[in-house]
Order: C-alpha cells, then sequence, then structure tokens
C-alpha cells in the first residue's frame, strides 16, 4: 500500500500498531474477508483508544481518503452477523 494511516501523536506505539492492525483488518475484509470474531478483537482494541464516536468518524474518514476503503458498512456487517461468519466488503 502507498498511503499512510490515521493516528494521533498522543497515542503510545503499542495504540498505533493496533490501530493500523485495525485498518489493516478493514483492508483484509475487502480483498479477502476476515472472520469476524477477528474483526470483532480488532474493532474492541481500536474503541479502547478511540472511544468518541466522533473521534472514530473524523480517523474513518481520514482513512478512507487515503486508502479507498470505507470502513463503517464492514462493520455494520459485523455487528450484524453471527458467530463464525466471514466479514466480506462488496469492493472499494
Amino acid at each position: 500500500m502507498s498511503y499512510s494511516y490515521p493516528f494521533s501523536k498522543d497515542w503510545s506505539t503499542t495504540e498505533i500498531v493496533e490501530v493500523v492492525q485495525f485498518f489493516e483488518a478493514i483492508e483484509n475484509a475487502y480483498e479477502n474477508g476476515i472472520k469476524r470474531e477477528e474483526l470483532m478483537k480488532k474493532y474492541r482494541r481500536f474503541k479502547d483508544i478511540v472511544p468518541s464516536m466522533a473521534e472514530e468518524k473524523t480517523y474513518f474518514r481520514e482513512f478512507e481518503k487515503e486508502s479507498g476503503y470505507v470502513c463503517y458498512p464492514i462493520i455494520k456487517k459485523m455487528k450484524e452477523t453471527t458467530t463464525g461468519a466471514i466479514i466480506k466488503g462488496a469492493g472499494k
């Protein structure tokens, strides 16, 4: 990928890595599909780091602008599906 991931300079190195891993999981959902549980785990950690819904939307927009991947439909599918499902995006 030739783009950068959104993050805050106030986060620790570990938090930055975990947020990047969440965005990589979104990419993976579009490219290959991802297990719901894996995505849920990464999203929960993302929400620990970014608890504010307004901040979440800001980071999602920045990520979409950089990558072309839209987070919201993937998160919505994750929340609506059952355990064991594979979450897959419909393309960029």
